[in-house]
């Protein structure tokens, strides 16, 4: 390969790796083969053992170990009956509300994201649960496709998350730290969620009706107090004691999110031994389908390491920082145009190749403007959360549409999941305008991961 510039050789691997991504070829193996490309043809062929050190520092790092005990925490509750009861016990409570099986959806999907950190697990789980009742009590099917798909993405954000794991080392930053930081803007979205529902059926009651009285006679502990609380006890208090165990280790300082996610992992296999569901097969699917998870990421991973060590190697960060540093919009603007950049790439790439390429370079730059990197990580991810809702590469949207039925239409979900990228943004707002609301967790916990 000829001797090209520091710019040259940036817009070449850029460039290569946009076309053989819209030619259809895997990510994984695209950044691969450009790093190793562009590393052997720049200095040498000693290069491609970069190749076997990128593969060794991803399978050797601690904090990515968390990845797959998450997983398969998050499968054994899938697997388990968990989401059953807790989709029982949540409707009865709020059904009765106009809107009650949209605010139930939103409630298992917040409950849900918090025991699995894994987006397409909470859409298809809470999909299959409360799309069939509120379907069969003529809900409005925007309102069903938004929530569902809106929902599902508080997995992104309300801890344990899969992507602040890979998040947290790609950017220096600390895991623990994130963790604590996104329960405020999670919870929050979670809340704004549930306001658009009850404004919502105010104005249009025809969206979602309340239950009925026919309806409750399917629950037959529901009929008196003693019933309801001791069902509330027995399939809420369980998860959220989970909840707590997990992210209480983790903001007192006992434990890493790597512990953590053992502590999890073996809490939820506690849990399905409580409800009688633990069994060998229950246990061979929860491990092959956190298996694939796993296998996927850290494949991603390591040739994403390969990608960025390249082309940090020859300077195309440097480039990237001069560039954007040299823009003549300020603080502010430049900070929005990364966050444009990255918009844009959630339209047309997995999250993992925008964290793991992206971050690298933004990092350095958002630090040199001034921005707390805890506060700036979590503005990043929840952008990144995006990403799931916009199309044409939406996650969530491709998962609801393998579970809907006919008479829900792609353009239905597509309206649907719009006043939800409206709230998204909102929120976005409020957390630039108040801080407070990402860096107060993290200031008083005590945790150093």
């Amino acid at each position: 390969m000829p001797t090209f510039s520091p710019e040259m050789n940036t817009l070449l691997m850029f460039g290569s790796l946009l076309i053989l991504l819209f030619l259809g070829f895997p990510l994984a193996f695209v950044l691969t083969g450009i790093g190793l490309l562009f590393g052997v043809s720049l200095f040498g062929l000693n290069y491609a053992g970069a190749f076997i050190l990128a593969f060794l520092s991803t399978m050797k790092n601690y904090i990515l170990l968390a990845i797959p005990l998450f997983v398969f925490m998050g499968a054994i509750m899938q697997y388990s009956d968990v989401s059953d009861r807790l989709f029982g016990t949540v409707y009865v409570l709020f059904g009765k509300l106009r809107g009650g099986l949209a605010i139930t959806s939103n409630i298992l999907s917040t409950i849900f994201a918090a025991c699995t950190g894994v987006v397409g697990a909470s859409v298809v789980t809470v999909g299959l649960l409360s799309m069939p009742p509120m379907l069969k009590r003529n809900y409005d099917k925007k309102l069903i496709a938004g929530i569902i798909c809106a929902g599902g993405c508080l997995g992104v954000l309300i801890p344990p998350s899969i992507m602040v794991i890979v998040y947290g080392p790609a950017a220096g930053v600390s895991v623990g730290k994130l963790f604590m930081g996104l329960i405020g803007p999670g919870l929050l979205l979670s809340a704004l969620y549930t306001l658009y529902i009850v404004v919502l059926t105010s104005i249009f009651p025809e969206a979602g009706p309340p239950i009925s009285k026919e309806d409750l006679a399917d629950f037959p502990w529901a009929k008196t107090k003693r019933g309801v609380a001791l069902r509330v006890l027995s399939s809420l208090v369980a998860p959220l004691v989970i909840i707590l165990a997990v992210l209480g280790t983790i903001f007192f300082g006992v434990a890493s999110p790597t512990e953590a996610a053992g502590v999890g992992a073996a809490a939820a296999i506690a849990l399905a031994f409580a409800y009688k569901k633990l069994n060998v097969k229950m246990l061979v699917d929860a491990s092959d389908s956190a298996l694939k998870t796993t296998c996927m990421i850290l494949t991603m991973t390591v040739g994403a390491v390969l990608f960025v060590s390249t082309f940090m190697s020859m300077g195309g960060g440097a480039v990237v920082e001069r560039f954007i540093m040299g823009l003549p919009f300020g603080k502010w603007g430049i900070f929005f145009l990364m966050f444009a950049v990255v918009t844009i790439l959630g339209m047309f790439l997995d999250w993992i190749g925008i964290v793991l390429l992206i971050v690298p370079l933004f990092t350095p730059i958002a630090a040199n403007l001034g921005f707390d990197p805890v506060w700036f990580s979590i503005m990043m991810i929840l952008f990144l959360q995006l990403s799931y809702l916009t199309p044409p590469f939406a996650l969530a949207i491709f998962y609801f549409k393998g579970i809907c039925p006919p008479e829900i239409t792609t353009m239905d979900i597509y309206k649907g999941v719009v006043p939800f990228i409206a709230i998204q943004v909102f929120a976005f707002t409020l957390c630039i305008l108040f801080p407070g609301i990402i860096l107060w967790l993290p200031s008083v916990s005590v945790t150093g991961w």
